[in-house]
């Protein structure tokens, strides 16, 4: 049953997906295109897709307005959602050459946290991700990033 319904979430992904792309050919710059992010899995498919495939389609309102992304390394580093949103803009259509793999460690009504592993050719760069229902549309509001 599960399969069934992930199955039926993917298609209806890449239908909401194929109609947001062509409908944001249709804007002129000044305008935004609007994604439906009205359940936690599609918003983590959203986002999944604009930090690996360069999707920048409802960019935007992906992220909570008190987002944050830290990335854990020798140096530590810290981003606010205005840095990360402009990063992804410039990489917009630019497809990241991984494997990626999902897993959802915890859900509920109004938040999810989900593990995103990205392997690369050489290393792996995991993504600790939460998301939260805010007035029914879901949004990332912090990430977190290690990589090995």
């Amino acid at each position: 049953m599960k399969a069934l319904v992930k199955t039926f979430v993917a298609v209806a992904m890449i239908a909401v997906s194929s109609l947001a792309i062509a409908a944001d050919k249709t804007f002129s710059k000044s305008e935004k295109a609007i994604v439906n992010l009205f359940t936690a899995d599609i918003a983590l498919n959203h986002y999944v897709a604009v930090i690996t495939e360069g999707e920048s389609t409802g960019l935007e309102q992906l992220f909570t307005a008190d987002f944050s992304q830290k990335i854990q390394s020798a140096n530590a580093i810290t981003n606010d959602r205005k840095e990360v949103v402009k990063f992804l803009k410039k990489q917009r259509g630019e497809k990241l050459n991984c494997k990626v793999n999902t897993q959802i460690i915890q859900e509920s009504a109004d938040y999810m946290v989900a593990k995103v592993t990205m392997q690369f050719e050489g290393f792996t760069k995991t993504d600790l991700v939460t998301l939260v229902n805010e007035h029914g549309a879901w949004r990332v509001s912090s990430s977190i990033n290690a990589y090995k």
